[in-house]
């Protein structure tokens, strides 16, 4: 070989050359490191100064510091999220076991209070008025999760729950025309005066009559994705913030 720096030639294998005495590893370190103000070290530098932007910061907003503690229970609590949504998820849309769970009798008060609070847009606003306050709970939680408190891990709950939401709404949607749900009070649609059912009424007032299973299956399949997804951010959240655990000071 010949020595990179004088032209020597000398053995293969040699550690420094013989005439100018350069070692050779830290020729080549230096000619194969990234020079200073070079492009590579520009852009090293800049990526590790960059500034969040605003969804990053919105979506993914890490604090300065993580306590094991609570970051232990919300990974529980993100495993009973994951179980029960794959529950709700494949559950048939005629199941009682949308009807019949907790997060129905959650989500019954709020839907009781959007009648009330829909109920001088009309009659077919009030009826879908109970649907919509049943979506518009989570949604303003997440807003105030992300804006006010800076804690994406309890937005992507909020955005769980409103994804159940979809999936409770789609039995009642399905029901439009069979009318065999059993509603508040304990009749079922077809025993109960017209415009008792909200959906029948919402249905037949717009004309949409003939596709409420298809709307019901739509509700169900964007609460599926809307639950996946919550899933997949609260688990991605944790990761992040179970890498910041890994380098505190022990």
């Amino acid at each position: 070989m010949n020595c990179p720096q004088c032209g020597c030639e000398q053995a293969d294998g040699g550690s420094e050359c013989p005439r100018c005495g350069i070692v050779f590893a830290k020729w080549r370190q230096r000619w194969t490191s990234p020079r200073p103000g070079s492009a590579a070290v520009r852009e090293a530098a800049d990526d590790t100064d960059r500034e969040p932007g605003f969804w990053e910061t919105l979506l993914f907003h890490t604090p300065a510091e993580v306590n094991p503690i609570p970051w232990g229970a919300r990974l529980f609590l993100l495993a009973v999220l994951t179980l029960w949504g794959v529950k709700f998820i494949f559950s048939p849309i005629d199941a009682q076991a949308t009807l019949s769970s907790l997060w129905h009798l959650i989500n019954l008060p709020f839907h009781e209070a959007g009648h009330i609070f829909f109920r001088p847009f009309g009659p077919v606003m009030t009826s879908l008025g109970g649907s919509l306050m049943q979506l518009l709970m989570p949604a303003i939680c997440l807003v105030v999760f992300l804006i006010k408190t800076r804690d994406p891990f309890a937005g992507s709950f909020s955005l769980w729950w409103m994804g159940q939401n979809f999936i409770d709404l789609a039995p009642y949607i399905d029901d439009a025309r069979s009318l065999s749900m059993p509603l508040l009070g304990g009749n079922v649609g077809r025993h109960s005066p017209y415009g008792f059912h909200d959906w029948e009424f919402i249905l037949r007032e717009t004309g949409l009559i003939r596709f409420d299973h298809t709307i019901a299956r739509l509700s169900h399949g964007a609460g599926a994705l809307l639950m996946a997804s919550a899933v997949a951010w609260g688990a991605f959240l944790l990761v992040r913030q179970y890498g910041m655990l890994q380098r505190r000071p022990r």
